[in-house]
């Protein structure tokens, strides 16, 4: 590998660590046990805690909340002379989305507020405002005053993005700006059909793109060209949505993405990780670098928390190697620099060290896939809505759960970049994207037309990329049928009861008497006429020249066993349309949400 000190350091500086400082930590933090702690796990950059909610730095700024054990110390700046010293990249942390009272009562105008007025707040914190002098003055000052202070290498920003969508900030500054942009006033509550909420969303995306480039404006003008300010991003877009992170537009203008995707989700499980470092490269191009925040301490989605405790090692150790499958390199972070369960600060050395002597393998890799599985954030916001998980990542992670316990390499391809990544892909997977914009639609159409093959669901393309319901899918032709807009079934899933027998549905195989006959994709299924199904089917209308394999069989009592039986055991009701194009390729249409029901349910015939 090409490492040397002449690239920049978001080149080449591979391996990270954190010790994530907390107010108590300047009467006892050991500058010895870190450094030997660096040395030991390999690492070229460490992140360190600057300020912002907590400055742990004498700032020139009186207002700003001095860590209560500081006193007269300044442990960023001691940290930051060690790690020089030591030869490692620094990057500076932030964490600007709250401030003490003290503070809003000095500056109340920078604080969101609630349609009564009242300052949003989190426990004892006030919530600033992305679109106050906070954000937009206060802050790049801050920045300045730390990158000619101290020349850190760059900074992060823990949570630079503010109040998220589920609250809608109405102080002065967000009332006339979004009147100035949109010519509206505020929306009054979420209305996910309103073309003022639609955007007022939008509007959003814009306020953290621009104080994204102040921030960098601000940074690169006091420590120079290469001295970025990189925030810290998501790699699971549901979440960047809802936190109104624009992946494609930051991910395009940034050298490096710091992640902050510290565990395992319990669905899909470990493998999200290698998926998340293909979807944010997808974005961000597969030359530059994902460090990726790997929590020592207990931290799970749907798990307790637990923060000065050791996590499991094997959680620890999966996640880490899931994440070098997909590109993302190693970053340890620790909460708090003392702990009494010290069995964290050994998790993170065998991982490093392995990565330090296979880097020349895990990096600069070309993917080779030739499958590619669509997402996009206008999906996610305005199909998905307030059930995103649902209606946009259960089918997404069924499909893509498949794909790799079948052995298909797979890319998730943005639908902006359908276009861009045709050449290398023979097939485009769509699992119920159901927002494509006109010109997305064209990129799938051409696709088809030069051979390519594809798999889609659900009510793909039946929405614009407002989520504005259309009165056809435009990919109609492409895809082989028409939407009449019925469904059966429900998406969300209910506790699986004897009583509670509606999602008691099953699938019929065509045809029955023959199974010979049958089409090359129920291979397999030899033996059988019907496999469980459970989930929601969109009812729809096959063309001429289509092929239906599979359809649905409505809900029968479970229990009890004598009612058990099937009312009505045959139907026209199309589950599965397959066709060939005219150009060679294959279509296979999935009117029932097979994607989905795998994804929540992990049964094998789903996935074959």
């Amino acid at each position: 590998m090409n490492n040397t000190s002449d690239r920049p350091w978001y080149r080449r500086a591979y391996r990270w660590g954190q010790t994530n400082i907390t107010e108590i930590d300047p009467s006892r933090y050991d500058s010895g046990l870190w450094r030997e702690q660096w040395r030991r796990t390999r690492i070229h950059g460490v992140i360190v805690n600057a300020g912002g909610i907590v400055f742990y730095y004498p700032s020139n700024y009186p207002e700003v909340h001095r860590a209560e054990y500081l006193g007269e110390r300044d442990l960023f700046g001691e940290i930051v002379d060690a790690a020089h010293e030591d030869g490692l990249v620094v990057l500076a942390r932030m964490d600007s989305n709250r401030v003490h009272e003290p503070f809003f009562v000095e500056h109340p105008e920078w604080c969101s507020r609630d349609a009564d007025g009242n300052p949003y707040r989190a426990g004892e914190l006030y919530v600033t405002c992305v679109n106050s002098a906070y954000y937009t003055e206060f802050l790049p000052s801050v920045l300045r005053e730390i990158a000619e202070r101290y020349k850190p290498e760059g900074f992060t920003d823990n949570s630079y993005s503010g109040l998220n969508r589920n609250k809608i900030c109405y102080c002065a500054n967000c009332q006339k700006q979004f009147r100035d942009s949109s010519g509206h006033e505020l929306p009054t509550r979420a209305d996910w059909d309103s073309p003022v909420f639609k955007a007022w969303i939008r509007w959003n995306y814009d306020c953290r793109v621009r104080n994204w480039d102040i921030n960098n404006a601000a940074t690169r003008a006091a420590g120079g060209e290469h001295c970025h300010w990189v925030g810290m991003n998501s790699g699971d877009f549901v979440a960047q949505g809802v936190n109104f992170r624009d992946s494609k537009r930051i991910f395009e203008r940034s050298e490096i993405v710091m992640a902050d995707h510290q565990s395992r989700p319990m669905v899909p499980g470990f493998r999200q990780n290698g998926e998340a470092g293909k979807m944010m490269h997808g974005l961000l191009g597969w030359e530059k670098l994902i460090p990726e925040s790997m929590a020592m301490y207990q931290h799970g989605h749907g798990q307790p928390v637990f923060r000065v405790a050791s996590k499991p090692e094997p959680e620890v150790r999966l996640w880490a190697v899931e994440g070098f499958a997909g590109s993302i390199q190693p970053w340890w972070h620790h909460i708090g620099a003392f702990h009494e369960d010290r069995r964290q600060y050994r998790y993170a050395a065998p991982l490093l060290e392995w990565h330090e002597k296979n880097e020349d393998v895990l990096f600069d890799r070309t993917p080779v896939a030739s499958i590619g599985v669509v997402w996009s954030q206008e999906n996610t916001d305005f199909f998905g809505r307030d059930d995103a998980h649902v209606r946009v990542s259960l089918p997404f992670i069924g499909m893509t759960q498949a794909l790799t316990r079948a052995r298909f390499p797979y890319l998730p391809v943005h639908a902006d970049q359908i276009a861009e990544y045709a050449e290398r892909l023979t097939v485009l997977v769509l699992p119920n994207v159901g927002a494509l914009s006109d010109a997305q639609c064209d990129a799938v159409r051409a696709f088809v037309a030069d051979g390519g093959s594809i798999v889609a669901s659900g009510e793909v393309g039946l929405y614009d990329e407002w989520g504005t319901r259309r009165a056809d899918t435009p990919l109609a032709d492409v895809i082989g049928v028409s939407p009449r807009g019925a469904r059966h079934g429900a998406e969300s899933f209910t506790v699986a009861s004897f009583d509670s027998w509606h999602q008691h549905s099953y699938l019929r195989l065509t045809p029955e008497a023959d199974a010979a006959q049958r089409h090359e994709l129920l291979a397999g299924f030899d033996e059988t006429d019907l496999l469980p199904f459970g989930g929601a089917l969109h009812v729809v209308e096959p063309h001429v020249g289509t092929t239906v394999i599979a359809t649905f069989v409505p809900p029968f009592p479970i229990y009890p066993p004598e009612t058990s039986w099937m009312r009505i055991p045959r139907t026209n009701v199309p589950a599965i349309v397959a066709r060939e194009t005219e150009a060679g390729g294959r279509v296979v249409y999935l009117a029932a949400d097979i994607d989905r029901t795998y994804a929540r349910d992990n049964l094998p015939d789903h996935f074959r």
